[in-house]
């Protein structure tokens, strides 16, 4: 039972945890589409997540991006589990 056990949790330790994604605002209205989870698998920046959720769809202008509820930009690197969210800038008066 111990070797059926380890088997387990090899098996669960080597698989990869799927990005979270979710979009925001105007973003959310631009590719149809609240949140999706996406493989991990070829994905390595956020440039990368948008590339996979939005195919051909360019990323807008001025598109805010956060990484596990952290600004960052188009560049940075993604992780298992990682949560990647994209919303429109944010204007005042």
């Amino acid at each position: 039972m111990t070797k059926t056990l380890g088997s387990i949790r090899q098996c669960v330790h080597n698989e990869n945890m799927p990005v979270k994604v979710k979009l925001f605002a105007s973003m959310r209205e631009y590719l149809d589409l609240n949140e999706t989870e996406i493989p991990i698998e070829n994905i390595e920046t956020v440039a990368d997540v948008w590339q996979a959720i939005a195919g051909d769809k360019p990323m807008p202008e001025n598109t805010l991006c956060a990484v596990n509820l952290e600004h960052t930009n188009e560049a940075a690197g993604i992780s298992d589990g990682d949560e990647v969210a994209f919303f429109p800038p944010v204007t005042g008066g």
